[in-house]
């Protein structure tokens, strides 16, 4: 608690017009708001609900686990339906003109036999027919000169006969494909999918304790200037009460009109440090609501603006590597990087995949053409070997391998800067925490040594000016105490984070 220089030098009451003129200097200063209390934990909460890289970093996370989900859906069979409809110009013929087409007769052993289905005359030698006649008498070969032959039967081929009717063509497919084997592919999409989550909760991490610790260091900031202010006020009360016993003094002839020019000079240095402590009161005020969502000109009281210190227990050293939000994201870009070479080296492997479906057409072409709906089933396995890409799958696996490395040295280097974090806050919270008993006792000093002067003054032993540095050493003392207790609860607040803890509005 900040002790009231009126106490130590035993005021009683302050003159009216000076408690006008810092009624009004306050007044002025500060807009008039209902106050309302909050503590430490409220602000943190206040804070995290309004700060808006926490929303984008929770939307975050909750996209990373829709695609997680997504991902353990390519283990399950897919299925599809496709339709369509073309309609054509013309229809589909498949002969030119009506056609004749010759009709071999059969020989007793039920081969064609070509000297029976023609009409020809035929040459003979030694009573054997060696060749067919033209009309004029001579022999040709059926092969150069087939219109020389003269069929005995003849079928008819009319063109309708082969015409499609393709103006109006409708096909149906229902397909469903289950993969059997794909290198290894899904399970590393799968883990993929997985990292991701846990990166984007270790950045949602990192967010809010970022988030926690620029609240808690907003939040102390105003209790070390509402007690300097109450420190500066209580200075300058000091001040104006020498002013006037100096002006007595002058008329009685024991003080010069130099003891009155120096009480006037750090008279003046007081106000400016008050209005000085008064505007960085309001800024940080300003910075907090901003930090909370609340009214930039709002004035609110908090619960340790007393400054009694707290004391927590400490977590565990240990604790850190492993609760550190850096730590758990390189740990999840480490699993992406070895679950994205798992993925180049798939490329190499065949895949394999189950397919059934059902396909209807229309006109339906299983009895000839017909303009109906018809279809079958089908099942069948579909596999795909990878053979040659002039080596480009070779290249991508061996720079997934590279990144992978490079994520494993980056990770023990954060390791190791970690540890160097965590010792070097633990020092840094033992030094602040023998800070505040060393202020401590400067503070009870100083306090005894103002006692000290002013009854010495009082007693016309002491000149103004040793009073005025003992209410000097007086105020340094305890500005340096207050100092001394932020920094250890900003000290306790960095070790936390450190350690990775600071990561509840509850902490």
């Amino acid at each position: 608690m900040v002790a009231c220089a009126t106490d130590i030098l035993g005021i009683k009451v302050m003159r009216k017009k000076d408690v006008l003129f810092l009624t009004l200097l306050v007044a002025v200063s500060f807009p008039v708001h209902a106050q309302t209390v909050y503590s430490l934990t409220d602000c943190r909460r206040m804070a995290t609900q309004h700060n808006k890289a926490l929303k984008m970093a929770n939307e975050q996370v909750e996209a990373a686990k829709h695609m997680e989900k997504a991902a353990m859906t390519q283990f399950l069979p897919s299925a599809s339906a496709t339709g369509a409809y073309l309609h054509n110009q013309k229809n589909i013929s498949l002969m030119g003109q009506d056609a004749y087409l010759p009709v071999y007769s059969m020989a007793a052993d039920g081969s064609p036999s070509f000297f029976n289905s023609v009409n020809n005359n035929w040459m003979y030698m030694n009573g054997m027919p060696v060749a067919p006649l033209d009309e004029g008498g001579q022999p040709f070969n059926p092969t150069q000169n087939p219109e020389k032959i003269q069929w005995k039967n003849m079928a008819y081929l009319p063109k309708d006969a082969f015409s499609l009717d393709m103006k109006n063509v409708y096909v149906g497919n229902i397909m469903i494909t289950q993969p059997l084997f794909l290198g290894g592919k899904i399970i590393a999409l799968n883990e993929l999918a997985k990292s991701t989550k846990q990166l984007a909760t270790a950045g949602l991490e990192g967010k809010l304790a970022q988030t926690l610790l620029e609240t808690d260091i907003a939040y102390w900031r105003i209790v070390s200037l509402v007690n300097k202010e109450k420190l500066a006020i209580s200075y300058l009360e000091l001040l104006q009460k020498m002013a006037g016993d100096v002006e007595k003094s002058i008329a009685i002839g024991v003080a010069t009109k130099a003891d009155q020019l120096t009480v006037k000079v750090k008279q003046n240095e007081a106000e400016m440090s008050l209005l000085q402590v008064q505007d960085g009161l309001k800024l940080s005020r300003m910075a907090l609501n901003q930090l909370c969502g609340l009214p930039l000109d709002a004035v609110s009281q908090l619960a340790d603006e007393t400054l009694q210190a707290i004391e927590e227990p400490l977590p565990m050293v240990e604790q850190s590597l492993s609760e550190r939000s850096e730590i758990k994201s390189l740990e999840a870009g480490l699993n992406i990087a070895d679950a994205n070479k798992r993925l180049m080296v798939s490329r190499f492997l065949p895949n394999a995949a189950l397919t059934a479906g059902y396909l209807t057409t229309n006109p339906s072409l299983y009895n000839g053409i017909e303009p109906k709906f018809d279809g079958q089933f089908q099942v069948g396995v579909v596999v795909n070997v990878p053979l040659f890409h002039w080596g480009e799958r070779v290249q991508t696996l061996r720079s997934a391998q590279h990144e992978k490395k490079a994520l494993e040295y980056q990770l023990e280097e954060a390791r190791e800067k970690i540890e160097l974090d965590v010792m070097q806050s633990k020092f840094k919270l033992e030094g602040a925490a023998k800070k505040v008993v060393m202020t401590a006792s400067n503070k009870e000093k100083a306090q005894e040594n103002l006692s000290s002067a002013n009854l010495g003054y009082t007693s016309g032993v002491i000149a103004p000016s040793t009073v005025m540095e003992a209410q000097t050493a007086w105020l340094k003392a305890c500005f340096e105490h207050i100092d001394a207790q932020i920094e250890l609860q900003l000290s306790r607040v960095y070790l936390q984070k450190a350690l990775g803890q600071l990561n509840a509005p509850n902490n």
